[in-house]
C-alpha cells in the first residue's frame, strides 16, 4: 500500500502521560468523593476532556459553571506535571521509528485529544519530527468521530487514503476507521483488536512491519 502520512495519538503511544491524566482525573474525583479506579480510567482513553469528566462522574448532573471549573482544575494538575517530562519519556521503539519516517520521506502528524500536545511535543523535543499537530483545539467532535484525524491529513495536504494512524484506544481506532483511514492498534487485542494491525506497542516496528503487516490482513 501507498502510506505517505502517519498519525500519531500522543499519549500512550508515543510517551506514557496517560499515569498522569490518570494521577490527576484520580486527584479530582478523591476531592469529589467519588471512587475512580485505573479500571474507571480505561474508559477515558482517547477521548475528549468533557467525556472524560461525564464518564468520571457517573451520571451526576452539574451546572455548566461547575463542569468548566472541574475540568480547569483537572487541567491544572495535569499541567504541573507535565515539568516532569524529558525526551527519555518517549517510549521504547518510538525515536527509531520517527528517525525512519523522516529518512523515507513519509510525513508525521500528531492526532490527539489532548489541549496540552504542543506543549508535551515539546518537552519531548521531537518538534523537527513532527510536521503537524491536530490537538483538542483543532476540532469540535472529539473521537471517535473521525474530524481529528480528518483534519490532521488535511493539515499534511494528504488524501486520507494514504494516511494511517497508530492509537492505543478503541475510540482511537474506531476514528480512523470512520475517517476511512487504515489503523495500526496498540496493545492488548480486547481493547484495539479491531484496528486493521495490532502490535504490543512501537518497540522494534519498522515501517516494513507496518506496511507487511496492513497488506496481510483481509
Amino acid at each position: 500500500m501507498n502510506i505517505r502520512g502517519i498519525i500519531f495519538d500522543l499519549d500512550g503511544v508515543l510517551t506514557d502521560t496517560a499515569e498522569y491524566h490518570f494521577l490527576s482525573w484520580q486527584r479530582l474525583a478523591h476531592e469529589l468523593g467519588i471512587p475512580f479506579t485505573r479500571d474507571d480510567n480505561e474508559h477515558l482513553r482517547g477521548v475528549s476532556r468533557r467525556q472524560s469528566l461525564e464518564l468520571l462522574l457517573k451520571g451526576r448532573v452539574l451546572p455548566e459553571d461547575q463542569m468548566q471549573a472541574l475540568m480547569e482544575r483537572k487541567n491544572g494538575y495535569y499541567v504541573e506535571s507535565l515539568v516532569n517530562i524529558t525526551p527519555d519519556d518517549l517510549l521504547p521503539g518510538v525515536r527509531p521509528l520517527l528517525d525512519e519516517l523522516r529518512t523515507a520521506g513519509i510525513q508525521t502528524a500528531i492526532g490527539s485529544a489532548s489541549k496540552n500536545a504542543q506543549e508535551v511535543v515539546r518537552r519531548l523535543e521531537i518538534g523537527a519530527d513532527i510536521d503537524a499537530i491536530a490537538d483538542g483545539y483543532s476540532v469540535i467532535r472529539p473521537k471517535p468521530a473521525p474530524d481529528l484525524f480528518v483534519y490532521a491529513a488535511g493539515m499534511l495536504r494528504l488524501p486520507v487514503a494514504e494516511c494511517v494512524v497508530v492509537e492505543d484506544a478503541a475510540a482511537g481506532v474506531d476514528a480512523a476507521q470512520a475517517a476511512a483511514m487504515k489503523a495500526i492498534g496498540l496493545g492488548p487485542v480486547e481493547r484495539v483488536g479491531h484496528a486493521d494491525a495490532v502490535f504490543p506497542d512501537l518497540s522494534n516496528v519498522t515501517l516494513k512491519d507496518i506496511v507487511e503487516a496492513l497488506e496481510a490482513r483481509p
